[in-house]
């Protein structure tokens, strides 16, 4: 999708102009790295840091870290070329439905802080699963199965990863979630590249 270089309103496309499949063609030609490469980093960050801080500290920094994830991708925006907030050309409803599923994530995260005062080493598996969740959309939007593979895997592997290391979960399900990041990150790059050189 391209990009406007300064903020005229001087041949903006309204919504309205194009059909919902056009829009879908235009958002599919986005790059998406952004948000899973900040994901990447911040869950590796807890993984490194969870052997060497108290519980309570690491619980604290789940609820930042995964937090941050969005600020931080907003900002690599700006370097991978999506620039979240740049004025753009056209406005798409895809665009919309993006930011609509990554805030009904968010919402998800009312349940994880009850279950959490109850028992506050469900916090790696609530907020893992519960952040994964927007890739499903994506997924339906792009028509591409990366989506579906990131939160399948990821809700599969972080149960498993909770259940096999009562002692290290933080670790293991930070090491989880960043594979299938890395796996979601060279696919879409790829995807992105075959897009660039039709």
């Amino acid at each position: 999708m391209e990009q406007a270089s300064h903020p005229s309103s001087i041949n903006t496309v309204q919504n309205t102009s194009l059909s919902l499949e056009q829009q879908r063609e235009n958002f599919k030609k986005n790059r998406f790295i952004a948000m899973p490469l900040a994901g990447t980093i911040i869950w590796a960050l807890l993984g490194a840091c969870a052997p060497f801080v108290s519980e309570l500290t690491i619980t604290w920094l789940l609820y930042i870290g995964t937090g941050a994830i969005f600020y931080l991708g907003a900002g690599l925006s700006y370097l991978t070329g999506e620039r979240f907030f740049a004025k753009k050309a056209t406005e798409n409803s895809f665009d919309r439905l993006f930011f609509v599923g990554m805030i009904m994530s968010l919402m998800v995260f009312a349940i994880a802080l009850p279950v959490a005062s109850i028992d506050h080493t469900t916090v790696p598996l609530s907020i893992g699963i519960l952040a994964g969740l927007m890739w499903m959309p994506l997924s339906w939007a792009i028509e591409h199965w990366v989506g579906y593979f990131h939160t399948i895997t990821r809700t599969v592997g972080i149960v498993v990863a909770w259940y096999l290391f009562p002692e290290a979960r933080v670790e293991a399900i930070s090491a989880v979630i960043v594979a299938v990041y890395i796996v979601s990150l060279l696919t879409l790059e790829r995807r992105f590249q075959t897009i660039k050189s039709r």
